[in-house]
């Protein structure tokens, strides 16, 4: 499976727009080659270097949504909850809010792991999990797995 953006490259610098020094807009994102089987896909973005990248002390989580339908390739960025696939899920970031929150690191370059899921079920109704609830729930379920990994620093001091 493959995950990819027009909003930046793998391993690359995520464009201001996309954080909270710019709009905090979703970036784009699409996938292919999921594999057959697929039920519901799951994407969670999340940054291991919290708060500071030479001393990280958790994985903070920007975004969950689960269950996508498998026939969905893409998610524009700039998407809007009301806009999401039908029937996709939103979970609870680590703002304790759902919808998508953009990098806002409070020192050094931080990294934006953008993982895909493929499951081979749907996921029943979490109501807002935590990432934590929902990793839970798609254990044994994962047929594959796609990264994009994005990088930022803030340039506002």
């Amino acid at each position: 499976m493959q995950l990819t953006s027009t909003t930046f490259v793998h391993e690359g610098a995520i464009p201001m727009p996309y954080t909270c020094e710019g709009q905090d807009i979703s970036p784009q994102l699409a996938w292919s080659e999921v594999p057959a089987g697929t039920q519901s896909l799951v994407l969670i973005v999340d940054d291991p270097d919290a708060p500071d990248p030479a001393a990280p002390k958790m994985t903070w989580v920007h975004w969950v949504l689960y269950n996508i339908p498998p026939t969905v390739s893409e998610l524009p960025a700039a998407i809007a909850p009301a806009n999401l696939p039908a029937g996709t899920q939103e979970g609870i970031n680590d703002w304790e809010r759902t919808g998508y929150g953009g990098p806002c690191p409070p020192i050094g370059v931080h990294r934006y792991y953008h993982k895909l899921y493929a499951l081979d079920t749907v996921l029943p109704d979490l109501g807002q999990p935590t990432k934590a609830r929902l990793e839970a729930a798609l254990e044994g379920h994962v047929l594959a797995q796609a990264v994009l990994m994005g990088t930022y620093i803030k340039q506002k001091k």
